[in-house]
């Protein structure tokens, strides 16, 4: 497993952070009830504004009674759509009628309205000092006329053809008075505006109606005299009497064309017959003939005598040949009687042929008449359309001049808007509204509170820690051991300075310890040896004692001094992690060089760390690490080159006050450093304490010097006889 995967970053602690809305519930509670009182008592004094609405219909008011028979039933319909109706919204907010209004209710005597009437002293000082624009610069109408607009909404209410007009003011009834009061001025000013319209119509019509009547009667005398000059007589179905002949002799042409081919076919049919001698019979004309028919009728009775006659006399009889003689002339008759009929249908196709001629002449001869009659037509219809146009243009226009005069002289205007709803004086303010208003900055400023108090715990880097990556196998944990019998050449040493002595609190020390013979026996043989160890003379206290004294304290910084070497860095070790298991955000700052503090929290010393930090190698959120075994954070030694951070020494208060600033204790492990070493480490609310294991000669002198050197209320502490928990205890081996 690389350094790099089981370096940490940077993570939010849920849990701390959503604590310290806990812990500041009080501030949080007293900031909620600040500012709900003061909305409250802002909203108690503020001015009370009511509103009142009034809805004006726009519809047709005209009935059809009233409007002429001639005229249009939609003529009349104003404009409903949206463009109407946003045109008669901006009607009804011109500044005309708001003039109007303003005069008739006296709205210029109002302090409401013109801010000049019972002007405050107060603001007639801030107008004399110049912090203030005069407001009697401006005219009053126009003062009226802003403040009308400011309380003035009109709007048009979506596809229902009603314009609703919202006024609020101070006074609940002026609120109910002025709406309705626009709304009969606009209504007002629609009705003179259609009276003046009428008026003038009427006024434009009475001249035009006389122009138009004298131009009608020119024309028709002009067509009149046009016609005369033209001899445009008018026939049947207004046509002309040229082409009225015309074409009654075309169809007397087409009659007789039609008569004389008849009489032609008939007549050849006839003469056909005859030459080829056979039957008449089939010819309607020879068998329409009364006397072939009796020439015929004989023929049959001959026949039928001579048939009778052979059935007893011979063809030679006398009689017999006296009646085919007989027979015979009647042939010759009736074939006469066919010549005869022949020749007349001749005749009737001949003078039907002549009748066509004559009518070919006509015809041609009212031809041309007629051409010349159309070409003069034409000049004729221009001089009625002419008289038309000006006949329907009079007519409409004295359909208006009835309509408008009627209406003037009747003083009968209807308007095509109506009061649909007038404005209710309100019992209640619409502002401001208490309860609503209250809770609202309740909830806001609880919002606010709490938002602010998690930035703030985010910023300050109190709820931030670095995401635990992941563990290496854990090191064989050495129990440390216990200390040696104190040297009666302690006792007989001189004791430490007297504030020194008197300051230090005496630690309970384990009444038996369990000591192991140096020399190896067999695992049988071993057996605990009960020794009973004295109390110390230099009032040590234990990892407990040093924890509740720092969080007693509120210690924003605690500095750990190690005469004895890497052993004695467990002091620091075990009481970063008894704050940190208190709830507190620890952070442990490893200077020693070997990193005695850092590697038993991290189990490697391969991670970044100061040193990296110092020489620009890498950021906080790279060096912070998080301990394997607790809550704490650590900061070990680094990999860098100790020689180039060093340069940058003067860094550590710069990073020592951010530290605090975002975490609540620092604790920071200084090896065997002196005085001079720790002192760029020290600020407010910093606890210093030299870390001991055995009361020796060279923890005391180190105890004396960091005394003299300016750090009187040094403390001793000591791990021995520290168990913690759940947790491993670094030993010796691990802080090697």
């Amino acid at each position: 497993m690389s350094v790099q995967s089981a370096a940490a970053h940077v993570d939010v602690d849920l849990r701390q952070l959503f604590a310290s809305l806990g812990r500041n519930w009080l501030r949080i509670l007293v900031f909620v009830l600040v500012v709900t009182g003061l909305a409250f008592a802002a909203v108690s004094f503020a001015t009370r504004h009511y509103k009142a609405q009034t809805q004006v219909e726009i519809a047709p008011r005209g009935s059809d009674y009233t409007r002429p028979a001639s005229s249009n039933p939609d003529s009349d319909r104003p404009i409903l759509d949206e463009q109407g109706i946003a045109t008669q919204v901006q009607i009804i907010s011109s500044n005309e009628i708001l003039k109007q209004v303003a005069r008739k209710l006296g709205l210029s005597r109002l302090h409401e309205f013109d801010e000049t009437v019972d002007m405050s002293a107060l603001n007639r000082l801030l107008v004399l000092v110049g912090l203030k624009n005069d407001p009697m610069d401006v005219p009053a109408d126009e003062r009226v006329l802003k403040k009308m607009r400011e309380k003035l909404n009109v709007y048009g209410v979506e596809k229902k053809g009603i314009i609703a007009i919202e006024f609020s003011s101070e006074d609940p009834k002026l609120a109910a008075t002025i709406p309705d009061a626009i709304a009969a001025a606009y209504i007002a000013g629609q009705g003179a505006a259609k009276s003046e319209s009428n008026t003038a119509a009427a006024d434009f019509l009475a001249p035009e109606i006389a122009d138009l009547s004298k131009q009608v009667r020119d024309a028709e005398a002009k067509v009149a005299a046009y016609r005369a000059q033209s001899d445009l007589l008018m026939g049947g179905n207004n046509s002309t009497l040229a082409t009225q002949q015309l074409a009654e002799l075309s169809t007397e042409l087409s009659r007789v064309r039609a008569s004389r081919a008849s009489a032609e076919g008939t007549a050849e049919s006839v003469r056909k017959a005859l030459q080829s001698g056979g039957s008449l019979d089939s010819l309607p004309e020879v068998l329409s003939s009364d006397l072939i028919q009796r020439l015929r009728g004989r023929q049959v009775e001959l026949r039928a005598n001579i048939a009778d006659l052979s059935t007893t006399l011979l063809d030679n009889h006398p009689r017999i040949r006296a009646a085919k003689s007989q027979l015979a002339d009647l042939d010759a008759q009736i074939r006469s009687e066919a010549q005869k009929i022949m020749k007349g249908l001749a005749m009737q196709a001949d003078a039907a042929k002549a009748r066509e001629n004559q009518l070919v002449a006509d015809v041609d001869t009212l031809k041309a008449a007629s051409a010349q009659a159309g070409e003069q037509q034409v000049g004729l219809d221009a001089l009625q359309r002419d008289v038309a146009a000006k006949r329907q243009q009079l007519e409409l226009y004295l359909t208006n001049y009835r309509e408008a005069a009627s209406r003037r002289d009747r003083n009968y205007v209807p308007v095509d808007a109506r009061i649909a709803s007038p404005a209710l004086v309100p019992s209640e303010p619409y502002f401001p509204k208490v309860w609503p208003i209250v809770g609202a900055a309740a909830a806001a400023s609880l919002l606010l509170a709490a938002v602010f108090t998690l930035l703030r715990e985010i910023f300050f880097g109190r709820a931030m820690r670095p995401a635990r990556g992941a563990r290496l196998e854990p090191i064989d944990e050495v129990a440390m051991p216990p200390a040696a019998y104190q040297d009666p050449s302690i006792r007989s040493q001189p004791p430490v300075a007297n504030k020194f002595a008197n300051r230090a609190v005496e630690a309970s020390w384990p009444e038996t310890v369990t000591e192991t013979p140096a020399q190896p026996r067999p695992a049988a043989e071993i057996e605990p040896v009960e020794v009973r160890r004295p109390r110390s003379v230099l009032g040590e206290i234990d990892v407990e004692k040093a924890a509740e004294k720092l969080i007693a304290s509120g210690a924003a910084r605690a500095i750990f001094v190690s005469p004895e070497g890497d052993e004695a860095a467990a002091s620091a070790i075990l009481v970063a992690r008894e704050v940190s298991d208190a709830g507190l955000r620890v952070l442990l700052l490893d200077l020693t060089a070997s990193g005695a503090a850092s590697r038993p929290m991290l189990d490697s010393g391969l991670f970044p760390g100061i040193t990296n930090l110092l020489a620009s190698q890498a950021q906080f959120s790279d060096v912070i690490h998080a301990d394997l075994y607790s809550d704490c954070h650590v900061i070990p030694v680094g990999t860098a080159d100790p020689v180039r951070a060093m340069r940058a020494a003067d860094r550590l208060p710069i990073i020592m006050q951010s530290l605090t600033t975002a975490y609540d204790l620092v604790v920071v492990e200084c090896g065997p450093a002196d005085a001079q070493g720790i002192g760029r480490l020290g600020g407010e609310a910093t606890e210093v304490f030299l870390s001991m294991l055995e009361p020796d000669d060279e923890v005391t002198q180190a105890a004396v010097k960091l005394i003299e050197s300016g750090y009187p209320d040094l403390t001793l502490v000591t791990p021995l006889g520290h168990e913690p928990p759940g947790n491993p205890v670094p030993g010796r081996r691990s802080a090697a």
